[in-house]
């Protein structure tokens, strides 16, 4: 990916694109995020998010269409004003996570046991801002190519919201599609990015232990399923280690372990739970089989029985070349090539990565810490917080992207 910081910043500073922000946008971009999140909804629950987009895409005359899923909605510009070309595609993710809100702030969680701890309200506001600013432009024939806005449902449910987008036609006619996701480790008014995989697979592992159990002085006639539990957890993922190429990252972690209820009795069940990740493409697909044999043979040499339930969940998201490039480059015509840095794959998961399986596009992490500060608190925490510059930033980032891609062959 080019670096040339000098060019791309004199190319900025003498040939601004237009689709700038209005500060009155800004403030009002501001005031719709903090309603979002005083109003945090889970997966495939989120009809006032749903609604509040909807009715502020029609009032700037625009036609919204709820997806077949009941919430989510996908919205064209530029289709009815002259704009050619395959679609851009813009995506974000609406839901909230089930854990509490902890920040003392005007704005926070109204809803207990809810919160907008990942930055979708971000996410979904930046996203609702370039349509807006892109409608304006379409109307002034200044919009070279048409722009989808993807608001997705459920993106925490594994095995993510996407897949049913998919099928509700969202990706009917798009040649690209871009998305961000807030990075508390980088400052608000720069993105993080890189090209190929930028997040990990992620799945969900059930395991059931099952034996005859017994009494804690007599171990030896029955199935001692703690140890046996125990030993699942350990030595599932040191055998995996050792079956795995290292360079493909596939790690199980372990999130519940359960057996018992009394001091003196050897219990006849037990249940493991987490998670399997892995940050190459090829390793995964190659995952539950090999995430099966060693749960069965560990849980067999202790004498237990073993039930497993491997839940897909999302492949990596991979970064195509060329839109990683066109992410970089519409952040460098906006705010200079210094803004972009890059970053390292994450563990994390992403339902962003089923749309690059039909298509190509990209993701960029999205800075929203306030400079200066050690730390933004990480995702999925209580306390979550971010910058909100950082909208200004996604939106200009998305709306030159926009600019810029329908400029090229």
């Amino acid at each position: 990916m080019s670096r040339d910081t000098d060019d791309a910043d004199a190319a900025a500073d003498t040939a601004p694109l237009p689709g700038a922000l209005p500060e009155a946008l800004c403030a009002e971009l501001s005031a719709f995020r903090r309603d979002l999140h005083r109003h945090p909804e889970l997966g495939n629950q989120e009809f006032r998010t749903t609604a509040a987009i909807k009715d502020r895409l029609e009032r700037a005359g625009l036609r919204p269409r709820v997806l077949a899923t009941g919430t989510g909605l996908i919205c064209d510009i530029g289709t009815d004003t002259g704009a050619t070309g395959p679609l851009l595609a813009l995506r974000a993710d609406i839901d909230a996570l089930p854990i509490p809100d902890t920040k003392t702030v005007e704005y926070a969680s109204t809803v207990p046991g809810r919160a907008h701890a990942c930055g979708h309200d971000v996410h979904t506001t930046v996203v609702l801002g370039a349509g807006l600013v892109l409608a304006e432009l379409a109307r002034a024939g200044a919009l070279p190519r048409p722009v989808r806005l993807i608001f997705q449902p459920a993106e925490e449910v594994l095995p993510g919201g996407a897949p049913d987008t998919i099928e509700s036609g969202a990706l009917d006619g798009v040649g690209r599609i871009l998305a961000v996701h807030c990075d508390p480790r980088v400052d608000a008014g720069r993105i993080g990015l890189r090209t190929g995989a930028i997040t990990s697979a992620c799945d969900r592992l059930e395991v059931a232990l099952d034996g005859p159990g017994g009494h804690t002085a007599r171990p030896h006639l029955t199935t001692d399923m703690v140890t046996a539990a125990a030993r699942v957890a350990l030595d599932v993922p040191a055998l995996l280690a050792r079956r795995i190429d290292a360079r493909a990252g596939l790690a199980v972690t372990w999130g519940r372990v359960e057996s018992g209820h009394a001091c003196n009795v050897i219990p006849q069940h037990a249940e493991l739970s987490g998670t399997v990740r892995c940050l190459d493409l090829d390793a995964w697909r190659k995952a539950p089989d090999t995430v099966h044999a060693a749960i069965d043979e560990v849980a067999a040499l202790y004498g237990a029985k073993s039930q497993i339930t491997y839940v897909r969940g999302v492949p990596p998201v991979v970064n195509e070349a060329s839109s990683a490039q066109l992410l970089h480059d519409a952040m460098a015509a906006r705010r200079g090539a210094h803004s972009v840095e890059d970053t390292e794959q994450s563990l994390g998961g992403e339902d962003f990565s089923w749309y690059l399986e039909h298509v190509p596009g990209a993701m960029a992490r999205l800075g929203v810490r306030a400079p200066g500060e050690p730390s933004r608190h990480d995702l999925h925490r209580g306390d979550f917080d971010v910058d909100e510059a950082a909208i200004k930033v996604g939106v200009e980032l998305f709306t030159a992207a926009a600019l810029l891609d329908g400029n090229r062959p």
